[in-house]
């Protein structure tokens, strides 16, 4: 297994009866960041800055244009009407990407384009709709341009133009600099990069930027009773049950921005457990789901600490999701989830998400929590943390939390219809309509740097 993903330590002796809270801060202290990488700019998406983006120009680097129309001194056009135009000899065009040219004299102006350099002595752009257009023209052969001309009254060869109206008298422009500075640090390490930071890199020429590496994140199933998607006639006739998790848990490390890595379905045998585990030579994080409870064949956890496991913790105070274990293995993480699929998840999001996070450079590796009220009373039995599926809504009082029905930790569709975990603490067994959780909202993009739980 590949090193750096946490510091090597004295052997564990598994704590149980940890609350959820205190797994996932656990989890958070031995896990590591990745080492920083150099990647191509549109592959940078999602991934954090491993060193400061320093500006080696301006931006913009010069002075242009905010609009098409006509670059000027501010002194001249003001009092410009309709009734009173100001007329003003047109010198040069300036188009975007254009090499500045002369410099505008007193009855001067230059036709520009959104994005031209403004030429000395200009301190403004008239917008073209307040003007005739630039149309007052003649040939140098002295006869009127027919196609432009309004006027008969210009010297030959020269063009005017009319301006009537002075609400543009210096402005319309974007000053050098006015968006970076050369030298300072529009985006520093530690930045996530989303769609503008990628703009941001690129006008500063960052072709490929220094990222913390995406963790590789293996993923592993064991079961007797567990089928892949290409043994779909034995899951139809109900021989086999569906690797719901390995699916679903790759495509939510793929969202927490890692690359996953599938090493199979292990059968429930400590032989071939080994087998798929050795297959997780080069992972950063080791993610396997069901087999470390504590029936007669639930071999997992032995297995890995016979390959030399620290174990950490196993088996928290919460529902669902109790049988959670966590250790280091070879220098790599180890999270073992619950196999039930809804356990899976929940499990994923309160511990695998903010360790993939922390791994990729992330400075909040948690979803915000927020307070709501439950929109209907909740009953629950065990003395336990409870995480329920739950839609979270804006209510006559704010948010309300409704859950989505039958909470048993197969019912898999109920994750499909959450947008939220209602936490309902440890020893409250009835919780009234209208009282106030937290909710973890699981469409929030926001984030913490302390678990809501």
């Amino acid at each position: 297994m590949s090193k750096g993903g946490t510091g090597d330590g004295e052997r564990g002796t598994g704590r149980t009866g940890l609350s959820a809270r205190e797994a996932a801060l656990a989890v958070l202290e031995a896990v590591r960041v990745q080492p920083p990488l150099r990647v191509p700019l549109d592959d940078a998406l999602g991934s954090v800055l491993a060193e400061d983006a320093v500006s080696p120009v301006d931006v913009p680097a010069r002075t242009n244009s905010a609009m098409d129309g006509y670059a000027c001194r501010a002194a001249d056009v003001r009092g410009a009407t309709r009734e009173r135009p100001v007329r003003l000899r047109v010198v040069a065009e300036i188009p975007a990407g254009a090499v500045p040219g002369r410099a505008i004299g007193p009855g001067e102006c230059a036709r520009i384009f959104t994005g031209g350099p403004l030429p000395e002595g200009a301190d403004g752009v008239v917008r073209q709709e307040d003007t005739d257009g630039g149309t007052t023209v003649r040939r140098d052969d002295g006869t009127p341009d027919v196609s432009t001309s309004r006027r008969s009254d210009v010297p030959t060869g020269e063009e005017w133009v009319e301006v009537w109206n002075d609400r543009d008298a210096g402005i319309n422009f974007r000053l050098a600099g006015e968006d970076i500075r050369k030298g300072s640090v529009p985006l520093p390490a530690g930045t996530a990069l989303g769609p503008a930071a990628l703009g941001v890199l690129a006008s500063l020429g960052i072709a490929h930027p220094v990222v913390v590496r995406r963790p590789l994140v293996g993923i592993l199933s064991s079961g007797d009773e567990i089928a892949d998607v290409d043994r779909a006639d034995e899951i139809r006739a109900g021989t086999k049950t569906g690797s719901s998790n390995a699916h679903t848990l790759a495509a939510l490390v793929r969202l927490a921005g890692a690359e996953p890595v599938h090493l199979g379905i292990a059968r429930d045998d400590p032989d071939d457990l080994r087998a798929h585990l050795a297959r997780a030579a080069e992972v950063d994080l080791l993610v396997t789901t069901a087999g470390i409870s504590v029936g007669a064949r639930d071999h997992l956890r032995p297995v890995l600490e016979g390959m030399g496991l620290d174990l950490r913790f196993w088996r928290l105070r919460m529902r669902p999701g109790a049988p959670v274990g966590f250790g280091i293995l070879g220098g790599v993480p180890w999270l073992g989830l619950p196999g039930n699929p809804v356990s899976a998840m929940v499990t994923f999001e309160l511990f695998v998400r903010p360790a993939i996070r922390k791994m990729s450079g992330h400075a909040r590796p948690f979803r915000r929590g927020v307070t709501v009220r439950a929109a209907e009373p909740v009953a629950l039995k065990p003395k336990l943390q409870h995480f329920l599926r739950a839609v979270v809504s804006e209510g006559e009082r704010g948010l309300e939390a409704r859950l989505t029905g039958p909470q048993g930790s197969g019912i898999l569709t109920s994750m499909v219809a959450a947008n939220a975990l209602l936490v309902v603490p440890e020893g409250q067994h009835e919780t009234p309509a209208g009282a106030e959780l937290v909710a973890i909202r699981l469409d929030d993009p926001g984030h913490a740097a302390e678990p809501p739980f």
